[in-house]
Formats: structure tokens, sequence, C-alpha cells
């Protein structure tokens, strides 16, 4: 229902406005996706220091919620106790030397594109509080806190925002994006570190809530309703500009003129075919949709690769926690019965997407200028608990880099002997930060600016040198 108010109102956001155009709510439009625009389209480009020689256009981060074991993914232990190799072996990788865990054949047909950091270490035993710190490259404070939750002094802008401050957009869609799911703690609230924190909203990646290997998936932002045609969803964009028009223009604000921008450019999203297409995974073939595996993990992958392809630059892939997960060791939390939940359920399906996902890109010329980054928030203990699982472990753990300027066929670091404790080698989670920076072409002294107008230094570690080319 079209309704016009003549009399000035004062909406939630503070704003008084003349006329106010109402269509059933945006949402009769098919515009809910406004929402997503107006949380982040003032994200415009900063002076943020110049691009350095970095190769990589785009990054993809596949993140393990729950934390793999390092011992039965990419540092497998041979020569330990039973009670810490655990009951799956090493296989040969396709690089003399280079050992992963047999659960990983696929994977380890491709080590020789692959940098594996064995010592990565955050120091923190907690989900949230080591998750932060690896997706913002800043410890919590305080470490090692179970169910925390975003906000000061913890409110450091994950890779995504910081990304989509600094990058000109390429398109109609944003420059950074989560899916399928954001990472919730067990209690139901929302890890810190997944936000553009003190950037502001404007800088939020966007979530995208779906599931893409469902029958039924579709993202309903980006889906006309079905009674709304190509044609009469023209009609709409000239009724919303007459109206415009008619506005008086004393009353105009600049930020009012920024809602109509959110507005029309929505409908530009909405009416894009390119833009649309990005997230339309019929538009595979089946085999390759096979290929990735019909896993919620393996098509979101897939999507991922889509959403590079139309210009988005970071795309982060969260393991998804579906409903049926164990409440005592869900998704890669293995604290309980972890050898069977590694054969049947957790290493198949990342084994075949991870794999897919670099062949795929070699195979279309993409990998040398995509950094695919496979991290999780910690591994897990040396030794077994009593319920067949391992617990938290931030002391060492493994992580997996591959394409955007990065050596493959190699290892950097090394665990002790029973993969409790770093040897050599190692790397915090600032320095992988500043690692996927340099990739991405920021220069070391690169600047954001937060909403007070302060500039601070994007990165914080040490570029580890050794895995460049």
């Amino acid at each position: 229902m079209l309704e016009i108010h003549a009399s000035s109102r004062r909406l939630c956001d503070g704003l008084t406005r003349r006329e106010m155009l109402r269509v059933g709510g945006l949402g009769a439009l098919g515009l809910s996706l406004t929402d997503l625009l107006g949380a982040s389209a003032a994200a415009s480009p900063q002076a943020a220091g110049s691009i350095s020689v970095g190769k990589a256009k785009s990054c993809i981060i596949l993140f393990l919620m729950g934390g793999p074991p390092q011992h039965s993914t990419w540092d497998p232990k041979p020569e330990a106790p039973a009670e810490v190799r655990g009951e799956f072996g090493p296989t040969a990788t396709n690089v003399p030397g280079v050992q992963f865990c047999e659960l990983m054949p696929k994977l380890a047909g491709m080590a020789d594109k692959l940098a594996v950091l064995r010592a990565v270490s955050t120091g923190d035993n907690a989900h949230s509080s080591s998750g932060y710190y690896m997706l913002t490259g800043r410890p919590h404070q305080p470490q090692n806190v179970e169910n925390a939750n975003p906000g000061a002094p913890n409110n450091w802008p994950c890779l995504g925002g910081v990304v989509r401050q600094l990058s000109p957009r390429r398109g109609a869609l944003p420059a950074a994006v989560r899916l399928p799911m954001h990472i919730f703690n067990t209690d139901g609230s929302v890890w810190p570190g997944q936000d553009s924190g003190f950037l502001g909203r404007a800088a939020d990646p966007w979530l995208l809530r779906c599931e893409p290997a469902s029958p039924d998936y579709r993202i309903p932002e980006f889906t006309l309703p079905v009674e709304m045609s190509a044609g009469r969803l023209e009609s709409r964009r000239s009724l919303l500009k007459e109206m415009n028009r008619r506005l008086d223009l004393t009353e105009r604000s600049g930020v009012v003129e920024h809602y109509d921008r959110l507005t029309q450019q929505a409908f530009g999203l909405l009416s894009s075919g390119p833009s649309r297409s990005a997230f339309d995974l019929a538009a595979e073939p089946e085999a390759m949709r096979d290929r990735y595996g019909r896993s919620q993990f393996g098509q979101s992958t897939l999507l991922a690769r889509r959403l590079i392809e139309a210009d988005v630059r970071l795309v982060q892939v969260n393991w998804f926690r579906g409903p049926d997960e164990p409440s005592d060791a869900p998704c890669w939390d293995s604290h309980a019965n972890e050898s069977e939940r590694l054969k049947t359920v957790l290493m198949p399906p990342m084994d075949q997407a991870f794999s897919a996902l670099l062949e795929d890109l070699a195979q279309r010329g993409l990998l040398d200028e995509t950094l695919v980054v496979c991290m999780a928030e910690f591994g897990r203990t040396p030794k077994f608990n009593t319920r067949a699982g391992r617990d938290h472990w931030g002391s060492v753990f493994s992580i997996a880099m591959a394409g955007g300027g990065l050596r493959g066929g190699m290892v950097h670091g090394a665990s002790d002997r029973l993969g409790a404790e770093p040897r050599d080698g190692m790397v915090r989670p600032e320095d992988v930060s500043a690692t996927i920076f340099h990739c991405l072409g920021f220069q070391p002294d690169a600047t954001m600016q937060d909403i007070e107008g302060r500039k601070l230094n994007v990165a914080h570690g040490r570029v580890i040198e050794p895995i460049l080319m």
C-alpha cells in the first residue's frame, strides 16, 4: 500500500522527513537488501596508504569453526605415543618429505599448491577470545574468556571490515562477504571479531544467511517476489524517482539523499543480472557442484568462488553449524568421539571442498590472484581425554594457505614431537593478518580510519616472508 505523509514525521533514525515513500515497506519492492546496504554504504575508500606489489586481487577464508586437531590434519605425529597420534596415520603428499593425515587424500595430492604453517599460536584456549585474535590479528582483552561478545575494548575490525573500508567498490556487490552464517557461542551469543568494530557499521562485511546445499536454497535479499516481474520492478523504480522529485528540496538533507541512493542501489542490484547471477548455484554444472560436495560447506565454498568472480574481494566461509550438531562436540569442537566424527562428518567434506576450490581456481587461471586461507580459532590438546576427544589448545596448531603470491609445496614452522608447543618458526595471528594484507596489496604502513576520525595501522605483525614467492 502506498502512503504519503504530508506532515513532518520523526523516524527512528532521528530524521525528519516531510514526505516518506512507503510501498508496503521496502520488502514489497523486494528490497530487504537495503538493510545490508544501509549498514555499509558509507564505506567509501579511505586514503589508506599506497598499494604494494601483492598479487592477490581476492581472498577466500575457510574458517573451520571449533578447532580441528593438528595431529589429524596438517601435522601428523606417527612417532608419538598412541594417546597422542590417534587412530589415523600419515599419508605421503605430492611434495617429497611432506606428510598430511590420511584423512586428506585429495589435499595430499595438491600439497604442491599449499603453504602449511605448523607453528601458529594464540596462547588462548577459549573459542570466542582466541577466535577474535585469529579474525582480527589482535589479542582479546583478557585472554581465555569463553562466551565473549563484541564490544570495547575488543572492537578491533575483522579482516573483512578492514578490506571493506580500504577497497574501492569494484562492482555492485560489496568488497567483503561472510556466509553461510555468523559464528556463535554455545549459548547463542555472537563471537567478537566478526564485524567492523570501531570502523563503524559502514564497513561491516555483508552477512548472507543461507543454506546453499538445500533444495530450496535462495538468498531472500537478492530474490524478487514471485509476483514481481522485471517490468513491475522498473515501474516501481519510476514511481520512486517521481516521488523523490516531488520532495521538498529544502528538507532533503544529505542523509536523506544517502537513504535514496541506498534504495537506488538496491534497485540496481535486483535488476542487475550479473549481480544476482553470482548467487545462482544452479548455473553451475552438476559435475562441478558434485566436485565441491553437496554439503553446506562444499556449496558455500563454491558460492565463494562465484562471488570473487563477481568482484567481491574477501569472502569468509564459516563452517556450517547445523541443528543436528551434538551439543558436547559441535562442528570441529571434538571434545568427544573425535575419531569417528573426523572420519564420517568432518574431514571428507573439508578435504573435498578445499581441494575442489584449489583445482577450480587453478583451472580458471585465478589461483595466482586469489589468496586462500584455511584456518580456525585454535587446535586440540596433544592427548585424548576420557571421552575419546581432544580439548581446546591454543599453544600450537596449523593453518594452510595457497595462491595469491605464496609459494606452494612448503611447510613453515614445526611443533614439538607431541604437537604440543611450537618448536621453531612460530607465528602469531597478527603475522597471519599482516601476510593476508600484504598479499592483497596493502603497504605495511597502510592505515584505516575509525568513526572518530583517528587513523590506525592496519597490520601489527610481521609478514611471513619465507612463504612468499
